[in-house]
């Protein structure tokens, strides 16, 4: 843990706001935890077959990956995690499962509405912690790039052409957003 601090306060300056990490950590844990309900809801819905299950089964591959570093840094570093994770259990599958029922374009826009949301909250955590944490940053800059990847996997299978796009991208990003703040503190 003295590593992580004296990496944390190299190159500071006074009055520079240090980044919490433990509130990162728990945030992040929470979004991941959450995506991988998400696809699982996904996966609940759609036929094994279908050409939007063969790209949900990869991109929860992935999740999975990501969820289960979350999980070693928390222990690592001793953080709790969300006391919300009941809910993003539910509410993720529910999430996943309610766009894949409307139709495969839906789940397809749900995926571009989360890793949209998700890549700006990994840019802004990237810039706070600039080279404070660089094990961090790592795993971060990683992910973001698999989250982007997602996005516009999404998209070439047509998020953006499924009827009221507008409307339910901005819910499902409202909701992230929400997700992403409450997660920080509970």
């Amino acid at each position: 843990m003295a590593g992580v601090d004296q990496a944390l306060n190299r190159g500071s300056k006074p009055g520079d706001r240090q980044p919490d990490l433990h509130s990162m950590l728990r945030v992040d844990h929470a979004g991941e935890y959450g995506a991988t309900r998400i696809y699982a809801g996904q996966l609940a819905v759609l036929r094994g077959g279908s050409r939007a299950a063969h790209l949900v089964t990869h991109m929860a591959a992935q999740e999975d990956r990501h969820l289960a570093r979350f999980n070693q840094l928390l222990a690592e570093r001793r953080v709790r995690p969300t006391l919300l994770q009941p809910l993003w259990h539910v509410g993720g599958f529910a999430l996943g499962a309610v766009t894949a029922l409307i139709s495969e374009k839906a789940a397809m826009a749900c995926t571009e509405a989360v890793e949209t949301e998700i890549d700006l909250h990994y840019a802004e955590q990237l810039e706070e912690l600039r080279d404070r944490d660089p094990e961090l940053s790592a795993d971060i800059r990683q992910f973001q790039a698999e989250e982007l990847e997602h996005r516009d996997t999404a998209r070439e299978h047509g998020a953006l052409e499924t009827p009221a796009y507008p409307v339910l991208s901005f819910a499902i990003r409202a909701i992230c957003k929400a997700a992403i703040a409450v997660s920080k503190k509970v």
